[in-house]
């Protein structure tokens, strides 16, 4: 278990340098090293305003509201033994008002973290299943994966942004002068077209191997591959008949199924990894038990 969630973490932390050398490029070829400094400089402003209000962001973007153990009795026993066994806070408990089945977990540290639930997902795991989901919810707070996915999306996102004013400065003829000095105005123009296309397939990447890293660490913390390899099927077939009517590719990255699948864009938006290789991932830690 160890061994592949290190795996993981090793490969996310060489995603993240990658993608922080994709912005830097950018940075440069919009003006040497002062634009290295200034987009370096607007991605750490940037990136600390996305972590500092993501919990209160995604909760928002996906209509969850805070329920209370009276309320949710089985989702707050389950969470409270959970995160006493893992020796983490008790998070904030919220439950989002869709039919499709579904969970994520959000926040900038475990002092500060929120797990949600859909009306969905309730009604067609069992509590067994229903454990396995929460512990792979509360790895994502234990492995700090919304602090990585969030400034993964934010570099990326500004990658993007500088690649559409780096276009605009071409088109208009603005970096003629820096474009005659570097060669000629081709390298821009692949780097335009080329640093957001990369930054994104990174950004993914990042997000797949979280998940990846989630499935390890849940299952190691609730002691059962097998109930969350099951609740993944079900939760696969349950969000091709009922479709997530909240689902926006800036949370898609959250929820323990991709919110897109069944859907035409499910493709464009891989965030997660294939469903067949995560079933089999778990399926190999549970003969270890």
């Amino acid at each position: 278990m160890g061994s592949r969630a290190g795996t993981n973490t090793t490969k996310t932390a060489m995603l993240m340098a990658a993608l922080i050398g994709v912005l830097l490029v950018v940075g440069n070829a919009m003006g040497g090293y002062g634009g290295m400094l200034l987009w370096g400089g607007i991605g750490v402003i940037f990136n600390f305003g996305a972590w500092w209000f993501s919990d209160r962001l995604a909760l928002a973007a996906n209509r969850a509201h805070p329920v209370t153990r009276e309320e949710l009795p089985e989702v707050y026993a389950i969470v409270e033994e959970l995160t006493q066994k893992a020796q983490i806070p008790m998070p904030r408990i919220y439950v989002i008002p869709s039919a499709s089945p579904n969970a994520f977990a959000t926040g900038r540290g475990p002092e500060h973290a929120a797990v949600a639930v859909t009306q969905g997902i309730l009604g067609i795991l069992n509590r067994r299943q229903l454990r396995a989901v929460l512990g792979h919810e509360l790895a994502h707070v234990i492995n700090r994966d919304t602090l990585i996915s969030t400034i993964a999306a934010a570099v990326a996102g500004l990658v993007s942004a500088a690649g559409h004013m780096l276009r605009w400065g071409f088109l208009l003829g603005a970096g003629d002068r820096d474009s005659r000095r570097r060669g000629g105005g081709i390298g821009d123009l692949a780097l335009i077209i080329v640093a957001p296309f990369v930054a994104m397939l990174v950004q993914l990447a990042i997000s797949r191997s979280r998940e990846y890293g989630a499935d390890a660490s849940g299952s190691a913390l609730s002691e059962d591959p097998e109930a969350l390899a099951q609740a993944l099927e079900a939760l696969e077939r349950g969000t091709v008949a009922q479709p997530y009517e909240f689902a926006g590719p800036a949370t898609a990255h959250l929820f323990i199924v991709n919110p897109f699948t069944g859907r035409a864009l499910a493709g464009l938006f891989s965030t997660h990894p294939p469903m067949a290789d995560r079933i089999e991932r778990l399926r190999q830690m549970a003969q270890k038990y």
